[in-house]
């Protein structure tokens, strides 16, 4: 069963190696952990529903509480405390866009607001009851799971919206096809929430981000239904696939999507590659974004994350070999990892794999075969377990990323990292920080930041630092040029900085836009635009 208050099947356990505990204690200091509350104290506290009894609404305890919350730090701490603050009052499973329709009107008649709601793994708060005296009813997608149509011919899926990443592979492995969108949420995220959050896969330079993916599809909202055909190409004026895209359950209810879809790859690599420092790192995986050769992924790890990477193989005695081995060769504390990975048909792997490889020789890079490639393929969607052994061991983890074009990317990594590693003075803790090159792109390239510090015996002290910190991180993200999001989308914690992105008239556009799409104000009322509800109970 789903884990309610942390990450995945609560059946699978990711074991910290006694070598990475001891390292984190090293730089953090002692930490004591707390244990947290109990299923059953959480569900004591659930309070009784404000929504008017429908056929179509569960409002049992947990179905509430499990849809309360996501994948952020700060639901963590909720959830973890039993501090959770606001549950929807009820939760709906519609199987149909009718059964949609008369939700809407529901929430129209009773002055009700309605959170989409698809796999419950977003990380910046974008299903999360606010604080109101309007009831909230959550709308749960899972019912829109299947694939509805697959045009062979011109290399179209369309799902419903609900589905799943292993569901949806799935569904088309054994026909021949992938979507290859591999997010480290891919376990349990939607389709529908990639479409909705801009997400961005693990492999997007060859496959693309959803939006190089997404076709077409349907999107209903409380004043109509706006349907989209998979032109390969139109001048028909703005493209409205752009007002889904990243509409984070504002404009309405994305029910189903038509995606672009490739044959099964003939075959698909991953290689590990050691260089000296970040510097030469860096300019390798520059120089191979702008030479057009196709790999499927770039993921260059800081010295940092290097350590805690070879820390947390567990394999203390082959690690200590290997790095002893590379002491000798040059590549000391300074190193880098770089994992990468080429997909595609036999022959055009073997040769983008040497084109690849020379560049890495350029740089002074050295190859360590697949072994450590093959290991991060494996284990890609185990890691988000490590958080929860990391909070039962006293530690609070969260990340952030931005995008910043080739020019600013080493000022944005030095500055924000300096922020992040200093946020808690006033505290006098320390945070742990790290980072990698999550994406590459020929202009530039994605930042991920990863930090841990010692969470505090008490849960609001612990907010309170993550606040410090994510404060002062995405300032500095912003004052530095980069983008407050490059895959996570925007939800209740990048709201603030979304009109320094996007501008004033920016702003006005979309919530211009919005009114024409929901001008009661009904959906997901706090996302994307820094408002409440504004409709009041008619009865």
């Amino acid at each position: 069963m789903r884990r309610w208050n942390g990450w995945g099947d609560e059946a699978i356990e990711h074991h910290l190696p006694i070598l990475a505990e001891k390292y984190l204690e090293g730089y953090l200091g002692e930490v004591l952990p707390e244990s947290d509350v109990s299923l059953e104290d959480v569900l004591s506290s659930v309070p009784s529903s404000r929504l008017h009894p429908h056929p179509l609404i569960l409002d049992n305890p947990e179905v509430r509480l499990r849809h309360a919350r996501g994948q952020s730090l700060p639901d963590w701490i909720a959830l973890r405390s039993g501090h959770i603050g606001y549950f929807p009052d009820g939760v709906a499973y519609p199987s149909t866009e009718d059964e949609i329709q008369t939700l809407f009107s529901y929430c129209q008649q009773t002055g009700a607001c309605l959170i989409p709601y698809g796999g419950g793994t977003s990380v910046v708060g974008h299903i999360n009851p606010n604080q109101s005296d309007t009831p909230t009813l959550t709308v749960d997608l899972s019912r829109f799971n299947q694939m509805l149509n697959l045009d062979k011919t011109s290399s179209l899926a369309t799902f419903g919206a609900g589905v799943t990443g292993p569901n949806l592979e799935e569904q088309l492995n054994i026909r021949g096809y992938t979507l290859g969108h591999f997010p480290q949420s891919f376990e349990y995220s939607t389709l529908g929430g990639w479409v909705a959050t801009r997400s961005c896969g693990q492999q997007s330079y060859y496959y693309g981000r959803i939006e190089d993916m997404f076709a077409g599809g349907c999107l209903v909202a409380p004043t109509g239904s706006i349907d989209l055909s998979p032109f390969p190409a139109s001048a028909a004026g703005p493209d409205l696939r752009h007002l889904i895209l990243g509409s984070e359950g504002r404009f309405g209810i994305i029910t189903d999507v038509i995606v672009r879809i490739k044959p099964f790859p003939e075959s698909e690599e991953f290689y590990g590659v050691f260089f000296h420092d970040w510097e030469s790192g860096l300019a390798a995986v520059k120089a191979i974004a702008q030479s057009n050769i196709q790999v499927s992924m770039l993921r260059l790890s800081d010295a940092q994350e290097t350590q805690v990477t070879l820390a947390l193989a567990g394999k203390e005695r082959l690690v200590s070999i290997g790095t002893k081995v590379l002491d000798i060769l040059g590549y000391g504390q300074d190193k880098c990892l770089l994992i990468y990975g080429i997909t595609g048909r036999k022959a055009d792997v073997g040769k983008f794999r040497s084109t690849t490889a020379r560049i890495i020789r350029q740089h002074g890079g050295f190859s360590t075969g697949k072994i450590i490639g093959d290991k991060w393929q494996k284990t890609r969607f185990f890691t988000p377990y490590l958080r929860n052994t990391l909070w039962e061991a006293g530690f609070a983890l969260d990340t952030l990323e931005t995008a910043v074009s080739w020019i600013g990317v080493q000022s944005m990594v030095d500055k924000v990292k300096e922020t992040i590693e200093n946020a808690l003075r006033s505290e006098d803790e320390k945070v742990f920080v790290f980072s990698h090159l999550s994406h590459i792109y020929q202009h530039g390239a994605s930042i991920y930041f990863t930090y841990l510090f010692r969470r505090s015996t008490d849960p609001e002290q612990t907010l309170h630092r993550w606040e410090l910190i994510k404060t002062a991180a995405s300032q500095s993200i912003i004052s530095l040029g980069g983008t407050i999001s490059h895959q996570h989308g925007v939800g209740y914690d990048h709201a603030p900085y979304l009109y320094q992105e996007k501008g004033n008239l920016g702003m006005q556009t979309l919530e211009s836009i919005r009114m024409s799409f929901d001008p009661n104000r009904i959906l997901n009322p706090g996302i994307l635009f820094a408002d409440a509800p504004e409709h009041k109970d008619k009865n």
